[in-house]
């Protein structure tokens, strides 16, 4: 039998087209070019005499021959994970400890879902969340109190490294029979006679505020909750409006309890980075739980793009 063409590098190229939609996002997530990325697709197809995606429809979907090379990449590449784990475990050992703090609370959303996978990856890894809202999360690093901190944005920090998880889109979520449900998107003004519902944490960590509203000079009358839900039951009943991740509100809306409308323009855009400390670079169990994240918010999570990095 004639040797394979197949690497693992294609099994990736599949797998982040599959769960990407288009070429230039599955290059961004795996860390290619556009054009290297296109070359081994059509080095593929060559070599297999057919087509592996329909360029046609968007987002791209497989054909029968790519779906068929993506169920193949699926399978061997959590083998391939696995046993790179029993190495790590085997080199490493099996404990150790991961506490996690986090700036956002809509996070929570994407968060316990990959602690619970990582758990049953990592059963001696004593998991936990730094509990309360923490307007200072690498501080915690630092001082050693957490060892990942969840952040909107890289600080110049040495002794801290950033990796990125993904990029979303912050959307407008009002009532569906609010006035301004009609509108192609909101502009900073469409706030300015609107009750802004937010979570209670500091305006820096509120992107419309800080990124859209501040630089306007608007300055709309708070509500503040606690919990999505709550905001949501808030919108809905017309007591105010907000601004959520659209992961976040996407399955109130397909449920019909409120509308989400871009916020400028070109959309509010929005990234997330895990921090950890330098020293613990190496770390199997936490370089694990970073693609443990990122692999679940892909397959999981509406609207969400690569970060380069």
């Amino acid at each position: 039998m004639a040797t394979s063409l197949l690497e693992l590098r294609h099994l990736r190229t599949l797998l982040a087209l599959a769960e990407c939609g288009n070429v230039s996002a599955a290059a961004r997530r795996l860390n290619l070019t556009q054009s290297a990325l296109s070359h081994q697709l059509k080095t593929l197809e060559s070599h297999y005499g057919c087509a592996l995606v329909d360029r046609r429809r968007q987002p791209l979907a497989l054909t029968a021959a790519g779906e068929r090379l993506h169920t193949l990449a699926r399978s061997v590449l959590a083998q391939v994970q696995q046993a790179e784990r029993e190495l790590a475990r085997i080199a490493q050992g099996e404990a150790g400890q991961l506490r996690i703090a986090v700036e956002c609370h809509t996070c929570f959303d994407w968060l316990m879902p990959a602690m619970d996978d990582f758990r049953g990856h990592w059963p001696e890894v004593e998991l936990d969340i730094v509990s309360g809202f923490h307007a200072d999360p690498v501080g915690l690093l630092l001082s050693r109190r957490a060892d990942l901190a969840v952040v909107s944005a890289p600080e110049d920090e040495a002794a801290v490294r950033y990796h990125p998880l993904f990029g979303y889109e912050m959307v407008a979520v009002l009532a569906r029979d609010h006035p301004l449900a009609g509108k192609p998107w909101l502009s900073a003004a469409d706030f300015a006679r609107e009750t802004l519902i937010t979570y209670p944490v500091p305006d820096d960590k509120l992107d419309l505020v800080w990124q859209v509203l501040r630089p306007a000079g608007i300055n709309p009358p708070r509500r503040t909750t606690e919990l999505t839900v709550a905001m949501v039951q808030l919108v809905a009943s017309r007591r105010g409006v907000a601004a959520l991740p659209f992961w976040a509100v996407k399955p109130y809306l397909e449920r019909g309890y409120v509308q989400a409308l871009p916020i400028g323009e070109h959309g509010l855009r929005s990234e997330l980075y895990a921090a950890t400390r330098a020293d613990d670079a190496g770390l199997a169990y936490l370089e694990d739980f970073l693609v443990t994240v990122r692999e679940l918010s892909f397959a999981t999570l509406a609207g969400i793009r690569p970060l380069a990095g």
